[in-house]
């Protein structure tokens, strides 16, 4: 998905100073405050997306809104910082479902539908899945942990004879991406059924 170059500007802008905030060793009391806006802020763009305030955030937090810019100098840099927690939670999901017994097929299956009913109650996850690609580009590591993990549940399902043998990782970002779209309207209020697309598209990556 293409995204304008202003928006390329200001997530590079965003993850830069990020970045090095975060190359920044803290202080006790300060790494405290930062992992309370870190929550607040999970449990505000859970509740109600990305367009949460940070009033809110730091009101949950129990800080002052000039301790959550002291950490994330911008809103998109908060959101960047969230997204990178979602990806790495559901890298490690992955990760762990590459250790359980039993068919690839159904591992596989499992896993990515724990993790979609996970996202499917957080409102900001699909959001920014449906729309907020400069988050999403901005996070290379979790992005790579979840491409690796899932290449690997693919090619053990691949091997197993169970799924279609072109399936990539990348064919599992579309369809979480597609369903980030359709878990979105679905809490706006559309007629949608985020269950019915999901399995339409898991079905359409079984061997035939």
């Amino acid at each position: 998905m293409k995204v304008g170059s202003a928006c390329r500007d200001d997530c590079t802008e965003g993850a830069f100073r990020l970045s090095t905030i975060a190359a920044r060793p803290l202080r006790a009391d300060a790494r405290r405050n930062r992992e309370k806006v870190l929550a607040a802020a999970a449990a505000a763009f859970a509740e109600s997306g990305i367009e949460a305030q940070v009033e809110e955030i730091a009101r949950r937090a129990g800080v002052g809104v000039g301790t959550v810019y002291r950490h994330f100098p911008t809103k998109d840099a908060l959101i960047t910082a969230m997204a990178e927690e979602h990806f790495s939670r559901f890298a490690a999901a992955i990760e762990e479902a590459l250790e359980e017994d039993g068919e690839p097929w159904d591992v596989f299956v499992a896993a990515i539908w724990r993790s979609a009913s996970e996202a499917a109650a957080d409102v900001a996850w699909c959001e920014i899945m449906a729309g907020h690609q400069r988050a999403v580009q901005a996070v290379e590591e979790g992005r790579r942990r979840l491409a690796t993990a899932t290449a690997t549940l693919i090619g053990r399902a691949k091997a197993s004879g169970a799924m279609r043998a072109d399936a990539t990782a990348e064919d599992i970002g579309t369809i979480l991406c597609g369903f980030g779209h359709v878990a979105a309207a679905q809490r706006a209020g559309a007629r949608l059924d985020w269950e019915r697309y999901l399995t339409i598209a898991l079905d359409g990556l079984r061997a035939r």
